[in-house]
C-alpha cells in the first residue's frame, strides 16, 4: 500500500497563496521603506543646506567647510564614521582667531565615495589632495579625534614640512587592541555586527524609523544615509591596518603637540562595569605615551568629559589649539 505525505490539493494551494502574499508584503514594505528613507533624506537636506563646498579630488568630490582668517590653518579630522558636524561646537570659536576647516572623509556626510581602500594612509593622502584642490595653503595645525588621530599622524609623516603643530583629542593608540582587556574583542565584534546591520537596513529607512538617527534634522541630513553607514563599516574593518600604518610613523620631533584625554572618572556607558577600570588605566597610559611623540608634547585630562571631548568640553579643545598655534607662530617668527 502506498502512502503520501503531500497535503491535499486545496492545502497546497493555500500554502502557495500564503507564501506569495508574504513575499509580496515584504517587497511592498521594502519599497515603502526605500521611498520613506529617500524622501526624508531629501527633505532634511533641502531644509538644512550644506555649508562649505564640494571639491573635486580626482573623479569624485569631497566636502570641506572653512571659516575664519589667519595662518596656520587648523584642519579638523573626525573620529571613525563621524562627519564634519562633530566639530560644530569648536569650529566657530577657533574661527575667531584663525582659519579653520572641517571636512567629510570620502563616503561620509556630504562627500562622495572614493574607490581606494579605507585606511589611514589613503585618508591622509585624500585630505592632502582636498586641501591642495581647495586652495588652502600650508602650514597646518592638525586636530584629530579618536581614529582621526591615526589620520593626522600619517599626514604629518607623509607631508612633514606642511605641518606646524598637532592636537590629539582622545586619539586612538596603535597598540590599544593589544593592551585593552581581551574581553573588549568580543564587544568590538558585536559593534561591527551592529554597524553592518545599520548599513544593510539604512536604505529601507529602518534606523530612521526606529529613531536611531535622532531628532536633529541638521545631523540627520549629514549622517543618516546609506553611504555614511557603509563607510563607517569600511573604516571599522580596516582599523587594524590603520593602526599598523600609524605605528610605523615614528616621532614628531619638536613639533608643538597637545594631547587631550577624557575624564577617567566619567564611565563609558558602552563598557561593562568590570572592564571600566582596566580599560581606563590602559587608555590614560597610552594617552601619556602619545604626548611623548614630541619633545614639546603636553597631556591634559579633560575633566567631566567622555570620549567626545569636542562636544563635552569644547573649551579644552579650543584652548589646546590656541596653545599649539601660539607655539607654532613663535617658531615661525624665530630667526
Amino acid at each position: 500500500m502506498s502512502t503520501t505525505t503531500n497535503p491535499p490539493a486545496p492545502a497546497r494551494l493555500w500554502l502557495r497563496i500564503i507564501v506569495r502574499s508574504l513575499l509580496t508584503l515584504v517587497i511592498l514594505l521594502a519599497i515603502a521603506g526605500f521611498l520613506y528613507q529617500n524622501i526624508s533624506e531629501a527633505r532634511d537636506r533641502r531644509f538644512n543646506a550644506m555649508p562649505g563646498q564640494l571639491i573635486d579630488v580626482g573623479g569624485y568630490k569631497m566636502h570641506i567647510h572653512c571659516s575664519g582668517q589667519g595662518t596656520p590653518a587648523v584642519i579638523l579630522d573626525s573620529g571613525m564614521g563621524d562627519s564634519y558636524i562633530s566639530w560644530s561646537k569648536v569650529q566657530p570659536q577657533i574661527a575667531k582667531f584663525t582659519r579653520v576647516c572641517s571636512y567629510d572623509r570620502s563616503g561620509l556626510g556630504y562627500s562622495e565615495s572614493g574607490r581606494r581602500p579605507r585606511n589611514s594612509r589613503v585618508m591622509a593622502e585624500e585630505l592632502h589632495q582636498l586641501l591642495h584642490s581647495a586652495g588652502i595653503p600650508p602650514p597646518y595645525i592638525l586636530v584629530g579625534h579618536s581614529m582621526g588621530g591615526y589620520n593626522v599622524r600619517l599626514f604629518a609623516s607623509l607631508y612633514r614640512s606642511e605641518v606646524a603643530g598637532m592636537v590629539l583629542v582622545d586619539s586612538s593608540h596603535p597598540e590599544q587592541q593589544k593592551r585593552f582587556p581581551q574581553e573588549l574583542s568580543d564587544l568590538d565584534k558585536t559593534w561591527l555586527r551592529e554597524q553592518e546591520f545599520l548599513a544593510f537596513s539604512t536604505p529601507f529607512g529602518i534606523p530612521r524609523l526606529l529613531g536611531f538617527c535622532g531628532n536633529d534634522a541638521k545631523i540627520r541630513a549629514v549622517d543618516c544615509n546609506f553611504h555614511s553607514a557603509r563607510e563607517g563599516v569600511a573604516e571599522l574593518k580596516t582599523v587594524a591596518e590603520s593602526a599598523a600604518q600609524t605605528a610605523a610613523t615614528g616621532s614628531l620631533g619638536d613639533m608643538p603637540l597637545a594631547v587631550l584625554s577624557h575624564d577617567p572618572d566619567k564611565p563609558d556607558p558602552d563598557l561593562p562595569f568590570d572592564l571600566l577600570q582596566p580599560t581606563n588605566d590602559a587608555w590614560q597610559q597610552m594617552q601619556e605615551e602619545l604626548s611623548h611623540l614630541s619633545t614639546r608634547g603636553t597631556h591634559v585630562i579633560a575633566k567631566h568629559s567622555g570620549h567626545y571631548i569636542q562636544l563635552d568640553r569644547p573649551d579644552q579643545v579650543i584652548e589646546a589649539v590656541r596653545k599649539v598655534m601660539n607655539e607654532a607662530r613663535q617658531g615661525q617668527s624665530s630667526p
